[in-house]
């Protein structure tokens, strides 16, 4: 099992076992990682799961979709390279741990 280290902007941290097939956004919500709100329960619909994935963990993951990367032009925080929506990343055996920061503001 995979661990997801999940930074919060008051530079806090949380490091978790996250299973594979889960998303980000689930794991952080069982786990009631703060932070993360996800109001449309992970159906890439609301942008409100926005996390900075860490530089050197963006090649573990899958291409980012049009559908993810649209939503991504309505996050309330600024959009970085690392963006991502945190519904639309599932952990792989492959990927190993990542870090993501949470980022100040969902809304």
């Amino acid at each position: 099992m995979s661990k997801v280290t999940y930074r919060l902007a008051d530079g806090s941290a949380s490091t978790i076992e996250v299973p594979v097939g889960w998303s980000l956004m689930e794991a952080a919500m069982q786990n009631s990682i703060e932070g993360i709100p996800a109001e449309c329960g992970g159906g890439c619909a609301c942008a409100t799961c926005h996390v900075y994935v860490e530089e050197d963990d963006m090649s573990k993951l899958p291409d980012l979709s049009d559908m993810e990367g649209d939503m991504l032009e309505c996050v309330a925080a600024e959009r970085l390279p690392g963006s991502r929506l945190s519904c639309q990343i599932r952990m792989t055996d492959e990927m190993g741990d990542l870090t993501v920061t949470i980022p100040s503001e969902q809304f």
